[in-house]
């Protein structure tokens, strides 16, 4: 986490950005809470009490959850009710979230409750704002969240440090959430009516994880262009399946901006004229020629996932709302379901599938690098330096392979299938939070398979030297060669590949 040179993020109620997530997740930029984001809790907060002297059931607030909903809580409860909904709430199992996803989790939950619709204190946000100022993270299990009553089980784990229980991350080390406080300088928490509710009952883990994988995908979307248009001109294919007027004749926005994306990395290449008028190929294979609508397809999906995310980013996802009521008489606690998943899970199965064809299109760039020797092309089969002595870039190929396979299982849509809990009171939930884990994964196999497309179109650009090709590509083939070397004899690639994957994560290719 860098925590330089980072600006400052005022909650206010206003909507964050992707950017945002990122940067107070990975970055460590510091978050306050704005006045206005102030007044907007103080406001809420007056208004439900309002609502409570009317001595009406308020669900989550004066009652029993979830199925319980039924059972009234005395006066005299209405604090160890939303304590006890953290403790019995904290379930998760799994190995433990990143802790990037727990700080974009924490950031969504406080700018949520910041928005004034949830009834909470302005020290509820206090306190989560000072464990992300201070670097303490709570240890948060993966798994528990079906996506639809609110990421219940991960926030509940969040919570407990709150309330000096649970564990947490702390200058490399985990740490019980009272030595947490401690560090702090704070008490537990002791919530008060409605708070406990508030803290766990949204989108919040499925939203952070949307956001953080799509920052990702931003990143390697860019580099798999490189890599597609490094390809083209590696292996002598003919661009004219660029001309711009070919996809203006379709009309999909997304084929038209990979297509120009495209022209713009090879433009000047002199690797492209030289075989203008004496390559017998007069069609190139899908993977090279259909790259504008394959990747074009996954650049459209991939703006429907942005345009979700960004709306959930300025989003109340809680249960009930509270709202001030007018002079007609309008509820003041609204107790509804913009707690379910639905509209995130739908387009994270989107990302997911959208970003496999990105994978899978590479894949097949690489088999054609490594299989399509000849003279026309100039490439040696598997790109070995001495074919038979050397089995060169052979099993890079097999990895790739093995990514997709994976990528397969990781698209199949979490949204689909249903099961029903709490008794049959939530009988359709959205499982966006199992998407949204898999998003993560898929980024990860994705940046893998693209970093192995880079690392072969670098090593069969160099059979085509001293012909250049577009600047776009000789600076994306540079920084490839700062971490990897030219390959003059068989050496393990993975570490190649570890290696240009992370120049991938670093934003190293404008593609």
């Amino acid at each position: 986490m860098n925590r330089t040179r980072q600006p400052t993020l005022v909650l206010d109620g206003e909507p964050l950005g992707v950017n945002d997530v990122e940067r107070v997740a990975r970055g460590g930029a510091r978050v306050e809470l704005g006045q206005r984001g102030r007044e907007r809790l103080l406001g809420s907060r007056e208004v439900l009490h309002a609502a409570m002297a009317e001595a009406e059931p308020l669900y989550g607030v004066n009652t029993g959850f979830g199925s319980l909903a039924n059972v009234r809580i005395s006066a005299d409860d209405l604090r160890d009710v939303q304590q006890n909904l953290i403790l019995s709430h904290a379930a998760g199992v799994g190995d433990p979230l990143p802790v990037d996803t727990v700080r974009a989790m924490l950031l969504l939950l406080a700018a949520s409750l910041t928005r004034g619709l949830s009834g909470v204190r302005p020290v509820v946000v206090e306190r989560l704002l000072a464990l992300l100022d201070a670097g303490i993270t709570p240890v948060v299990p993966e798994r528990g969240s079906v996506g639809a009553s609110g990421d219940l089980a991960p926030l509940a784990h969040a919570a407990l440090v709150l309330l000096g229980d649970g564990e947490a991350w702390h200058q490399g080390g985990r740490i019980h959430g009272r030595d947490a406080l401690g560090r702090l300088g704070v008490g537990p928490l002791v919530l008060e009516a409605k708070e406990g509710l508030a803290l766990i009952n949204g989108t919040h883990l499925m939203a952070a994880l949307a956001a953080l994988a799509l920052a990702d995908a931003e990143r390697v979307f860019s580099a798999a262009l490189c890599a597609a248009a490094m390809s083209a001109d590696a292996c002598r294919g003919t661009d004219a399946y660029l001309d711009q007027r070919v996809h203006a004749a379709r009309g999909q926005a997304g084929q038209s901006e990979v297509a120009a994306r495209l022209r713009a990395l090879l433009a000047g290449s002199e690797i492209v004229p030289s075989h203008l008028h004496d390559d017998p190929r007069v069609q190139d294979p899908y993977s090279l020629r259909c790259a504008p609508q394959v990747l074009g397809a996954s650049l459209d999906a991939l703006a429907y996932c942005r345009s979700i995310v960004d709306r959930e980013l300025g989003a109340v996802t809680d249960n009930p709302l509270v709202f001030d009521a007018d002079a007609t008489g309008e509820r003041k606690v609204v107790a509804a379901g913009n707690f379910h998943g639905m509209p995130l899970a739908l387009a994270l199965d989107t990302f997911n599938i959208a970003m496999s064809h990105v994978a899978g299109i590479a894949e097949r760039r690489v088999y054609y690098l490594l299989a399509a020797s000849s003279a026309e092309n100039r490439l040696n089969p598997q790109l070995s330096p001495i074919p038979g002595l050397h089995s060169g870039l052979m099993i890079a190929q097999y990895v790739a392979a093995a990514c997709c396979n994976e990528l397969i299982g990781l698209a199949t849509p979490a949204s689909v299938a249903n099961l029903s809990t709490s008794a049959g009171m939530e009988d359709y939930n959205s499982f966006g939070a199992h998407a949204a884990l898999k998003a993560r994964r898929v980024v990860e196999r994705v940046s893998d398979v693209v970093a192995i497309e880079l690392l072969c179109a670098a090593e069969a650009l160099e059979y085509q030297r001293p012909l250049r090709s577009g600047a776009g590509i000789e600076a994306a083939f540079a920084a490839v060669r700062e971490v990897v070397p030219k390959r003059t004899r068989d050496r393990p690639p993975a570490p190649d590949i570890r290696a240009i994957a992370n120049l991938i994560a670093a934003g190293r290719f404008s593609g």
